[in-house]
């Protein structure tokens, strides 16, 4: 199955505590938390490149499967982090967040984030 796409926010879980977990200051949590973001996902072999838009905030990372890319995260924070590819699963740990984002079926798309034991699950279906 191709991860590409547009899909959009449908739930999540644990958002606000994970959002204070990694310093998002509270007026941007409270600004995100009801917004339905879109996420574009364009998969071309092993390169893929991801765009979130949350609002007027719009994020886009470019990578290829297993070679380093610089990645933005939530923060706003670029760091340097390797995507491996397992099967329907995207990989990634990033300054101590473990982030999976399973294609579940060919219109769902789970993303789980952990750090430190809290664990922030999204929902998206495709558009």
């Amino acid at each position: 199955m191709s991860f590409s796409g547009k899909y959009q926010l449908e739930s999540q879980e644990n958002f606000e505590p994970f959002m204070k977990a990694i310093g998002l200051p509270d007026d941007l949590i409270q600004k995100g938390k009801d917004i339905k973001s879109i996420s574009e996902i364009v998969e071309n072999g092993d390169n893929f490149t991801v765009t979130i838009t949350t609002g007027s905030k719009v994020m886009t990372n470019t990578f290829t499967i297993g070679q380093e890319a610089e990645l933005e995260m939530m923060t706003g924070e670029k760091v340097k982090g390797v995507v491996a590819r397992d099967g329907n699963k995207l990989k990634v740990t990033l300054k101590g967040i473990e982030s999976v984002t399973e294609l579940v079926d060919q219109d769902t798309i789970v993303n789980t984030m952990t750090v430190g034991g809290l664990v922030y699950k999204r929902t998206s279906k495709r558009m």
